[in-house]
C-alpha cells in the first residue's frame, strides 16, 4: 500500500521572458486583415442610449464575431481573464501563488485535447469559433493601445476551455490546498476557518415563471434573476439574419446568452440540482516502479500524464513540471488517510457549448427539450417559459446513474465497481416539471420539493442524489410571494421579487424575545440590553433604508453565525437550524450585545439605519473592486439571500470598511412578458461599460439601487429610437 505520495514537482528556470503585461497582440497578416474587414462590413452594432450593444450579422458567425467585439470594447480585461483562468495560465500573469489553481484546471482542460475536438466539432460549430476567435482578434488589431496580460492571439479552440458559463464551474468543487498537498507534498497553510458558509453571501440565482392564466395579459411570464459577482456578465442582444435572436447576460468571452430570452422563449439558471461531482477512494500501490490502483480483481496501470505550469516570477518565467495521476474514475486531486482520492465530474466541452448555444436557438419546448438531451448543463437546473404559454422546470441536466445502496455525497469505494457511474439519467428520468396546475413555479438554489406548491415533485419518487439542497429562506419567500397570487403583470412579477421581507428572521427572532423576557428583573441584561429589544419587537422583518431594526438584526444573526458556525459544521447540521434548535437563551442575548458593540464601534451608535451601512460603489474598473468609506456611495435597501432576501445583496471579499459594500447578488435581472411581441425590462449593477471613463460605467446604478428597471429594446426600430451609436467592428 503506498503510503505517502511521491515529490512530483520541480523548479526550473526558462527562458526570461517579457513581463505579461507589457505583450502587445500578436501582429495580423495582411491577408487576414483583409478578411476580417470583409467580415466586420458584414457585422453593425447599435449601441443604445444605456450603452448596450445591439449586435446584427448576415450569418450566426457574423454575429458572433460582432458580439465579441463588443464585449471586448466593453471589458477587454474580464474577457481575457476568463480565459487566462480557464486554460489554466493564471500563475503566468499571477506567479506562483496560482501555480495549483492552474494545475486543477489543466487536470481537465488541455489544449491538446481541445483542438482534437475542434477539429471534430460540426461545421457549423467551427465556424462560430472561427468567429470568436476572429472578433477578439480584430478587436486588438483595431485597439494597439490595448496590451492584453497573456492572451496576444485567439484561438477558436480557446472557446472550448469554457463552454457552460456558470459563475463557479464543477472544476472548482476540486480543494486546491489538498491537490497541494499531494502533489506537492508539502504543507499548507491553513485559511479562515468555516463558519458555516453563512458569513458571506452566497452565489445563486431566483428564477420565476408565470403561466398565461395567472397573467393579466394572458401571456407566460418569466422572471431572470441570478445572483453573481457583480460585473460578471453584461447585458447584450445578438441578431442574425439566419434566425438568431437572443438577448440577456452573457459571460464575458462567450458567445452564447447565458441566462435570457429570444422572441420566442426564456430561460432562467439557477446553481443547483443533483449531485454531479463524486469521489473516489482509489487503493494504489507500486509495482515495478509504477502505480497500480484496484478495481475489482484486477489491478489496473495509474495513467500518468506531464503537465506544465509556467508562473511569472521577478524578471521572466519559471516553470514547474507535475507528473498527474488518472484512473478511470478521473483525476487524484487530493488523499484520504492511506487512499488516493479521484474524481468524476462532467468534463465534455463539446457538447456542453453545442448546447449553451442551441437552447438560445431554440424556438419552441420541444427544441429547447432537444437541446437538453445533450446532458451537459451540469452545475444548474432551469426554469422556462415560452410564448405558447408553457412553462417549465428542469431540475439539474446531468446526473450519473447510481447504485443507490451508497452514500454519493462522501467518498466512495473506487475499488467496488459497483460504485462506478452507469452512464446519465436521460432527461425523461429527471426531476421536471410541465405546466403545473397552480400556474407558477420557482426555484431558489432550493429543493424542488417546492417549485410549484402542492404540485411539486415528490421527494419519495426520486433517487436522493437527484436533489442536493436544502430548503432555503429564499424558497420559503418565493413560495409566499406567488401563492395564490393572480394577474400578474411584468411590474407585479418584479415587485413580488424584490419584496423585502427577511424570512430567515421568522423563527429566530421571537427565540431572542423569549430569552429577553425570561431573564429575572434584576438581571442587568434586562436594562442593558432594553432599547434593542423594544426596537426589534417593533420590527415587521423587512429591511429599508431608514430601519434602525434591519441594521440590528442582521448584525446580530451575522454574530450568531460567525460565533456559533463551526458548532454547527461538526454538528453537521445548517447553522440557521443550529441557530434555531441548539442555542441558549444566553447565547442569543450574548450575540446581541456584541452586535451592538461592532455596529457603536463602527458607526457611534447601534441606532444607525440601514442606508448608511449598506451601500453600492464602484469607482474603480479594477476586477477585483476596492472599497473606501470615505468616497462616493450610493445606499441600497437590499440584503443578504442568506436571511431571505430575494433581492439579494451582499459582500464576499473580507470587510476592511466599516459599511458593507455588495459584490455579489442581484446583477443582471430582468423580467419578461412572451406575446405576440416581447415586452422585457431589465436592469444592470452599475451599468454595461467596465470602463471609469465611460457614461455607462455606472448610469444604471441609481436605479438598481431604488429597483427600477429600464425598458429592454427589444425591436430595431425601438434601438433607433433610443439610439447612442451605430458602427461596423474596427472600421
Amino acid at each position: 500500500m503506498l503510503k505517502t505520495a511521491a515529490v512530483l514537482g520541480c523548479l526550473l528556470p526558462i527562458a526570461v521572458l517579457a513581463a505579461p503585461a507589457d505583450r502587445p497582440a500578436t501582429k495580423l497578416a495582411p491577408a487576414e486583415v483583409l478578411r476580417l474587414q470583409a467580415q466586420a462590413k458584414r457585422v453593425t452594432i447599435l449601441r443604445d442610449k444605456w450603452g448596450i450593444p445591439h449586435v446584427y450579422g448576415k450569418t450566426d458567425a457574423d454575429a458572433v464575431f460582432g458580439m465579441l467585439y463588443a464585449q471586448a470594447e466593453d471589458d477587454f480585461r474580464r474577457v481575457e481573464r476568463n480565459f487566462i483562468t480557464a486554460l489554466g495560465r493564471m500563475a503566468e500573469v499571477e506567479g506562483e501563488k496560482a501555480l495549483y489553481d492552474d494545475l486543477r484546471m489543466k487536470l481537465f482542460i488541455r489544449p491538446d485535447e481541445l483542438k482534437a475536438q475542434y477539429k471534430a466539432s460540426p461545421a457549423w460549430l467551427k465556424k462560430l469559433m472561427n468567429a470568436w476567435a476572429d472578433g477578439l482578434n480584430w478587436y486588438l488589431h483595431t485597439h494597439p493601445q490595448v496590451r492584453p496580460q497573456l492572451l496576444t492571439r485567439f484561438e477558436p479552440w480557446m472557446a472550448l476551455s469554457f463552454s457552460e458559463g456558470s459563475i463557479g464551474g464543477d472544476i472548482e468543487e476540486v480543494d486546491v490546498p489538498a491537490l497541494q498537498r499531494f502533489y506537492a507534498d508539502m504543507p499548507v497553510l491553513a485559511g479562515a476557518p468555516d463558519t458555516g458558509s453563512l458569513d458571506r453571501e452566497p452565489g445563486g440565482s431566483n428564477g420565476f415563471a408565470i403561466a398565461p392564466h395567472l397573467s393579466k395579459s394572458g401571456h407566460a411570464l418569466l422572471m431572470i434573476n441570478p445572483h453573481t459577482s457583480f460585473y460578471f456578465r453584461p447585458e447584450i442582444h445578438v441578431v442574425s439574419e439566419a434566425g438568431l435572436n437572443a438577448y440577456g447576460a452573457v459571460t464575458w468571452g462567450q458567445f452564447f446568452v447565458y441566462q435570457g430570452f429570444n422572441d420566442r422563449l426564456g430561460w432562467m439558471h439557477t446553481s443547483g440540482g443533483g449531485d454531479v461531482i463524486d469521489e473516489f477512494l482509489e487503493t494504489v500501490v507500486k509495482k515495478d516502479g509504477k502505480y497500480w490502483y484496484r478495481h475489482g480483481k484486477e489491478l489496473r496501470p495509474v495513467k500518468e500524464v506531464a503537465i506544465t505550469l509556467p508562473f511569472k516570477v521577478p524578471g521572466g518565467m519559471a516553470e514547474k513540471k507535475v507528473t498527474a495521476y488518472f484512473t478511470h474514475h478521473g483525476p487524484v486531486v487530493r488523499r484520504e488517510g492511506d487512499k488516493w482520492v479521484s474524481v468524476a465530474l462532467m468534463n465534455q466541452p463539446l457538447k456542453a457549448l453545442q448546447q449553451s448555444y442551441l437552447r438560445t436557438r431554440a424556438r419552441d419546448y420541444k427544441a429547447f427539450w432537444k437541446a437538453m438531451e445533450l446532458r451537459t448543463n451540469s452545475s444548474n437546473n432551469t426554469v422556462y417559459a415560452d410564448a405558447d404559454g408553457n412553462i417549465a422546470y428542469f431540475h439539474g441536466n446531468f446526473i450519473p446513474k447510481r447504485d443507490p445502496r451508497f452514500d454519493f455525497t462522501k467518498p466512495v469505494d473506487g475499488s467496488d465497481p459497483a460504485t462506478d457511474w452507469k452512464g446519465l439519467h436521460s432527461v425523461e428520468e429527471t426531476i421536471r416539471l410541465f405546466n403545473p396546475k397552480n400556474g407558477w413555479i420557482q426555484n431558489t438554489n432550493n429543493w424542488p420539493y417546492s417549485a410549484a406548491g402542492q404540485y411539486s415533485p415528490r421527494r419519495q419518487d426520486y433517487p436522493a442524489y437527484m436533489s442536493m439542497n436544502p430548503e432555503n429562506p429564499r424558497g420559503i419567500h418565493a413560495v409566499r410571494v406567488l401563492h395564490d397570487k393572480k394577474d400578474f403583470t411584468l411590474e407585479s412579477l418584479i415587485a413580488a421579487a424584490y419584496d423585502s421581507q427577511l424570512t430567515a428572521f421568522e423563527p429566530l427572532l421571537p427565540l431572542l424575545l423569549r430569552a429577553y423576557d425570561e431573564l429575572p428583573a434584576g438581571s442587568p441584561d434586562k436594562a442593558a440590553l432594553a432599547e434593542q429589544v423594544a426596537t426589534l419587537r417593533g420590527w415587521d422583518m423587512r429591511y429599508a433604508l431608514a430601519s434602525v431594526p434591519t441594521s440590528l438584526g442582521i448584525y446580530w444573526l451575522q454574530d450568531l453565525v460567525k460565533v456559533h458556525g463551526p458548532a454547527a459544521k461538526e454538528a453537521g447540521i445548517p447553522v440557521l437550524e443550529y441557530a434555531e434548535k441548539r442555542l441558549t437563551p444566553a447565547q442569543r442575548l450574548e450575540a446581541l450585545a456584541r452586535a451592538s458593540a461592532t455596529l457603536e464601534k463602527a458607526f457611534g451608535t447601534w441606532r444607525t439605519p440601514w442606508g448608511e451601512i449598506n451601500r453600492f460603489q464602484r469607482v474603480t474598473g479594477d476586477i477585483v473592486q476596492p472599497f473606501d468609506d470615505s468616497k462616493p456611495s450610493i445606499p441600497v435597501p437590499y440584503a443578504s439571500g442568506n436571511w431571505g432576501a430575494l433581492a439579494a445583496y451582499g459582500m464576499t471579499s473580507p470587510q476592511t470598511t466599516k459599511r458593507i459594500y455588495g459584490e455579489r447578488g442581484n446583477s443582471f435581472v430582468a423580467a419578461v412578458e412572451f406575446g405576440p411581441r416581447i415586452r422585457a425590462k431589465s436592469i444592470l449593477a452599475g451599468g454595461q461599460s467596465g470602463d471609469p471613463a465611460s457614461p455607462h460605467f455606472s448610469d444604471q446604478a441609481e436605479m438598481y439601487a431604488r429597483g427600477e428597471f429600464k425598458d429592454v429594446l427589444f425591436y430595431k426600430e425601438d434601438v433607433r429610437k433610443n439610439l447612442e451609436r451605430q458602427y461596423h467592428p474596427g472600421l
